[in-house]
């Protein structure tokens, strides 16, 4: 007891309320705490998960659409809407584990050994498809089949990136005058059989020969890709000094055998490009304009996902095609034997001046063909090296070389896995991404002569680095044999220049311009006034020499800068 005279209070407890239930259990009544809460019926069927369900309104599984949902339909009243900032809020990585290959399928191999074990379901499933007729199962499968099908080609096609509209190589002025529209389609169907072998006309210019030591490069047994400081010159038909003085003996049409190439293969192109024809009288002279992309070689050009990255990105369609034109010409120099005597024809190289520095190996052999109709054509056409051949013979090769740049990108195949064992698959890729390229490339060493051509495996070292490369292997075939292959028809690539030709001739003297079209598989004829173009070499004709065009190397390798 407290004493007296002490403020002290005795502490009380309160017995609570108790709610007596005569007809059940739990209370009677709503308790005051609880009253005008939101309620949502629920079933004790209904599944849980729904609260932590992050990726539901991201990643909806269709299959199961209503997994989550209630018996009673859906409610928000437990909906949470934040207004405030949420410049803190982190999203919970939701990205599919992957599994290691040692756990991929290990289910359905343990269905598959169930049926096979011929107890419970699996056997009693396997008596059901004994029982049904050899025709019904076929017809259910190839609707199985039909369904897989369609599903992904609905998934390819919504998971493609929109491919861009490219832009034209040359902006159509609107002084032009189209002269004609030739479709592919229509190209495709032409045919001048019967073309006679060429004459030669001038020889010139010196070969290395070929080191056959490359012919063992393996995945294995790789080799750098080393930098050749060479001049190449792409001078195009008016500048060459022989066809100038050819033009006043020899045919009524000059071309450059890359022109030429460009003219037949159009069929197989994607890319825009431009060629300008000059009519004086009679004569016809297939130019290409100064300062464009006209000698840089296309990657992945007629690939299903061409690439598309913008300019300054390393895949980057312009990028690819600077990487791809200087690892050919690196290529081209590194296989051959440096250090030996050359092959040298009766004729100089007649672009090399005294003010350049090494000259790569090339040998120019001019050549003409008999069209028929008075057509008589001139080609000033290319050889890369020479090699002796089985019996001893010197034979004629051109060189160029496949690079690699990206396989996931390209949707290709790993050429170090698959490079030396499945040689055939790596080739019909390159064939699928690269056809015009291929084709153009058999159409010069036809048109050349060549004896062989050879094929480089170049790729890149490390996949982010377009500095450096290695060669994984060679690859060797007759120009004839690897054309009927590659299904490139000659009398067809000769009825295209021939339908061309006699489009041209058919007009006034003049300049005119073929384009291929951007975005449709067509190339169109322009009329042009004379001085279209000559504000772009008023620059390179300084002299009355011919400005011999040399190739700049994209990319200064020792720095990995580009130049």
């Amino acid at each position: 007891m407290p004493e007296e005279g002490t403020n002290d209070e005795v502490a009380h407890f309160r017995a609570p309320e108790i709610q007596h239930n005569s007809t059940g259990w739990g209370p009677c009544d709503m308790p005051d705490q609880f009253k005008d809460m939101p309620y949502q019926p629920f079933s004790k069927a209904d599944r849980l998960g729904k609260i932590s369900d992050w990726t539901g309104a991201a990643f909806q599984d269709k299959k199961y659409t209503s997994k989550y949902q209630s018996q009673f339909g859906g409610g928000s009243q437990y909906a949470y809407y934040h207004d405030e900032d949420e410049s803190t809020f982190h999203l919970v990585d939701t990205a599919r584990v992957q599994k290691p290959p040692y756990q991929r399928g290990r289910f359905l191999r343990n269905q598959r050994n169930m049926r096979g074990r011929g107890g419970g379901r699996g056997a009693q499933n396997q008596f059901q498809m004994l029982g049904k007729g050899l025709k019904s199962r076929e017809r259910e499968r190839k609707g199985q089949v039909r369904k897989w099908n369609k599903n992904q080609g609905m998934r390819n096609n919504k998971n493609q990136p929109p491919i861009k509209n490219r832009d034209a190589s040359v902006t159509v002025r609107p002084d032009w005058v189209t002269i004609e529209e030739m479709d592919f389609p229509r190209l495709a169907k032409l045919s001048l059989p019967n073309v006679k072998d060429a004459d030669d006309v001038l020889c010139c210019g010196s070969l290395e020969y070929y080191d056959k030591t490359y012919d063992r490069v393996n995945v294995k047994n790789e080799k750098p890709l080393q930098r050749i400081d060479r001049v190449f010159h792409t001078v195009t038909t008016t500048d060459d000094p022989v066809i100038r003085k050819l033009s006043k003996t020899e045919g009524n049409v000059y071309a450059t055998d890359a022109i030429l190439a460009t003219l037949m293969c159009c069929t197989r192109s994607n890319y825009s490009w431009d060629i300008v024809i000059d009519k004086i009288g009679d004569k016809l002279f297939f130019d290409k304009r100064d300062n464009t992309e006209f000698d840089l070689l296309t990657v992945n050009e007629t690939s299903v996902e061409p690439p598309q990255d913008d300019g300054n990105s390393l895949n980057s369609p312009r990028n690819l095609a600077l990487e791809a034109t200087f690892i050919n010409h690196n290529f081209s120099q590194q296989v051959l034997k440096t250090n030996e005597a050359r092959f040298k024809f009766n004729e100089p190289n007649p672009f090399i001046t005294d003010e350049e520095g090494e000259v790569a190996s090339v040998a120019y052999r001019y050549r003409k063909w008999d069209l028929g109709g008075g057509v008589v054509l001139v080609c000033r056409c290319e050889h890369d090296a020479v090699m002796t051949g089985p019996n001893g013979e010197t034979q004629f090769i051109t060189i160029k070389a496949l690079n690699e740049w990206d396989s996931k990108l390209s949707g290709g195949v790993e050429w170090r896995q698959k490079l030396d064992t499945q040689r055939g698959a790596v080739l019909a890729n390159e064939l699928r991404n690269n056809a015009c390229k291929l084709a153009k490339w058999t159409v010069q060493a036809l048109l050349a002569g060549s004896d062989q051509v050879k094929f480089g495996y170049v790729s890149r070292a490390h996949v982010r680095d377009s500095s450096k490369h290695v060669i994984l292997g060679t690859q060797q075939y007759k120009p004839n044999e690897f054309a009927a292959q590659i299904n490139l028809n000659m009398d067809n690539a000769w009825g295209i220049l021939r339908c061309i030709v006699d489009l041209v001739m058919k007009q006034k003297d003049g300049k005119f311009l073929i384009m291929k079209d951007p975005n449709k598989p067509m190339i169109r004829l322009y009329d042009i006034p004379d001085n279209t173009f000559d504000s772009e070499t008023e620059d390179a004709e300084d002299d009355d020499e011919p400005a011999a065009e040399t190739f700049q190397p994209p990319y200064n390798y020792a720095n990995n800068q580009r130049v």
